[in-house]
């Protein structure tokens, strides 16, 4: 495992790097590399702000979930609340923002979990990972066009929708785990990396 202050022995190097695509939140770019074995090769690659993700987790076991309609899957998936860091703006922020706004609650009580890349092949994107609890539905308002149906299930219910194949969104199947993990009383993820 490389470490901040040892070069990489498998680092690519950067020959030219040009922006090909720019949109409202992502940019799509086409780098040509040197290998470490002298190979030139081309990287398409997606750049992304970064997200965050909640588990809402209510007194009785039970999270709160949302289901979403995923325009490039063409289909409405089961996912925790999640959703993109905006400029300036603090992980935490967004966590409370996004809860809010997606499902109408407010947490008393946040803890971070850790984060994770989920498409490193082709894009940047890190998630951060939040557990929520003390929940109290205070009411939220979607963006335009962003329209969920918030429901609740008991947490364990993930983990046969994941085996059965109807949860398939990585965020959601890695937080389910990371929350099934920290609920048997082992650190948090972020905690075992430092």
């Amino acid at each position: 495992m490389a470490h901040d202050s040892v070069p990489d022995p498998l680092a690519e190097e950067t020959l030219t790097s040009r922006e090909v695509w720019r949109g409202s939140f992502l940019r799509v770019y086409e780098d040509r590399v040197r290998c470490p074995d002298g190979h030139i090769a081309t990287c398409e690659y997606l750049r992304h702000p970064g997200a965050v993700m909640t588990i809402p987790l209510l007194d009785d076991g039970q999270v709160v979930l949302e289901w979403q309609y995923r325009y490039p899957l063409r289909a409405s998936l089961i996912e925790f609340p999640a959703g993109k860091i905006d400029p300036g703006e603090t992980l935490l922020a967004c966590a409370q923002r996004e809860l809010c706004e997606e499902t109408g609650y407010e947490a008393a009580e946040w803890t971070y979990l850790g984060g994770f890349h989920n498409a490193i092949g082709y894009c940047d994107e890190k998630i951060e990972v939040y557990l929520a609890r003390g929940l109290t539905h205070v009411g939220g308002a979607t963006d335009a066009g962003e329209v969920l149906e918030v429901f609740t299930a008991p947490w364990r219910d993930l983990l046969g929708w994941i085996r059965t194949g109807q949860a398939t969104d990585v965020k959601t199947i890695v937080g389910t785990y990371w929350l099934e993990r920290f609920l048997a009383g082992e650190p948090a993820p972020a905690a075992r990396a430092r």
